[in-house]
């Protein structure tokens, strides 16, 4: 106080706070709550002494967990020109772990209690005619989100640098800003290495967060393109296969559920084997309703998948094989529509084996297939006589038609007129 750290006022709300009972504590806090939260951020700022700094982390621990609501107080009108924020922004980088780790914590509560009309204006309620320059709350989720991936890399304590890093990852990604910012920061590769079976309590709940990250990121396309080069699906298929623990399987099945349908998600699920541990899962006794309806709604997906995927297969093996014929999926309409964009696998392998074919074969049968699949690729793909064109296809065709079996002529032909025409012209033609 003869320093002018501390002002008299601040220092008589200390005395009656300090080593008191809990429940006078939360008497005092009740009648008086945002002049102690005055009071404790400017010692933050003002102080650098770490005993200090210390000993004041810990009676805002010991109040946000004896009430997290009490986060609130921070956005209290009556601090509008406190910068509430700014003393945990810096002790991230500047303090001991007790000090980061704390920190991290009450930032990223006080971050969540804010009132969300705030968020176009300033971080924590600063007044118009103020003019300090406060930290934005963009400004503060970012720099959590750089403290956490660094915590990620290279943990400031050995054994709960990364557990604190994710349990606080797993509260704030439900920020937009936060999971633009994790991606950006090329958060997404990061978690991947924890995403494995775990046994102990402690490494389970880890798993748990990690996952829980996981799900939060698949409802944000960016973050799912970042999903789909790494080995993120395997290690969940991994995970779900050998956990017992309830909450772990729910939100990878969450997570499951919400892939499903994106990019080659779904094929990926089934080549790994997750219909058969759909069918196991389900035969267990779950309590949660959700998991149970999750769970259903995979299994009807992955079955679509498997419609798909098989006739796709089946398909593709005829082709790499060399054995076309009539089979019905050649001219399944539906066939084409569902797996167009398969054929643009392996730079276009499909295609590139079906002109081989009408190069190379002597099978009038295969040649007629060869060249009607080719136009249906043309007719369904929206830049199909392109591609065929630049894979130099229109010679063969054109060969072809000539050929001695009228099975051949007939569908080279057809190919011919949706090369040159278009689809819609060449479908009005054959009619």
């Amino acid at each position: 106080m003869t320093t002018k750290l501390i002002s008299g006022t601040g220092l008589q709300l200390l005395r009656r706070y300090d080593n008191k009972a809990e429940s006078l504590r939360a008497q005092l806090l009740d009648d008086d709550g945002p002049a102690y939260v005055r009071v404790f951020v400017s010692i933050l700022r003002d102080i650098f002494k770490e005993e200090t700094v210390e000993y004041v982390l810990a009676l805002i621990d010991e109040m946000l967990a004896a009430n997290p609501k009490r986060a609130r107080l921070f956005h209290d009108k009556s601090l509008a020109n406190e910068d509430t924020y700014e003393p945990f922004l810096r002790l991230l980088w500047k303090g001991n772990w007790f000090i980061q780790e704390k920190s991290c914590k009450m930032l990223a509560l006080i971050v969540s209690a804010r009132p969300k009309t705030q968020d176009s204006v300033v971080a924590n309620g600063e007044a118009s005619n103020s003019k300090k320059k406060f930290a934005t709350i963009d400004d503060v989720l970012q720099g959590l989100v750089q403290w956490l991936c660094t915590q990620l890399k290279k943990p400031s304590h050995p054994s709960h640098g990364i557990p604190t890093a994710i349990n606080c990852l797993a509260a704030l990604l439900k920020e937009p800003v936060v999971r633009s910012s994790f991606v950006l920061a090329d958060g997404v590769k990061l978690l991947i290495p924890l995403i494995s079976p775990a046994s102990t309590q402690q490494s389970i709940q880890l798993l748990y967060e990690t996952c829980l990250c996981v799900w939060l990121l698949s409802y944000y396309e960016p973050a799912i393109e970042f999903l789909a080069t790494s080995r993120a699906l395997p290690q969940l298929v991994d995970v779900v296969r050998s956990s017992t623990k309830e909450k772990v399987v729910r939100v990878v099945v969450l997570t499951f559920r919400n892939l499903l349908s994106k990019g080659t998600f779904g094929a990926q699920m089934v080549d790994l084997g997750l219909p058969q541990i759909v069918q196991s899962l389900k035969a267990q006794a779950w309590s949660d309703e959700d998991l149970l309806e999750a769970l259903n709604q995979l299994e009807d997906g992955l079955k679509d998948n498997i419609k798909k995927l098989s006739s796709f297969d089946k398909y593709k093996q005829e082709v790499l094989l060399g054995h076309l014929d009539w089979s019905p999926m050649h001219k399944d309409p539906l066939f084409w529509r569902d797996n167009i964009t398969c054929f643009e696998e392996n730079d276009f392998q499909i295609l590139r084996v079906l002109i081989t074919i009408m190069d190379s074969s002597n099978d009038p049968r295969a040649l007629a297939v060869a060249c009607f699949d080719l136009s249906q690729f043309i007719q369904h793909h929206p830049a199909g006589r392109v591609i065929v064109t630049d894979l130099k296809a229109k010679e063969r065709v054109m060969k072809l038609m000539n050929n001695e079996s009228a099975e051949v002529t007939k569908n080279a032909l057809l190919c011919v007129q949706r090369l040159f025409l278009g689809a819609k012209y060449a479908s009005f033609l054959q009619a």
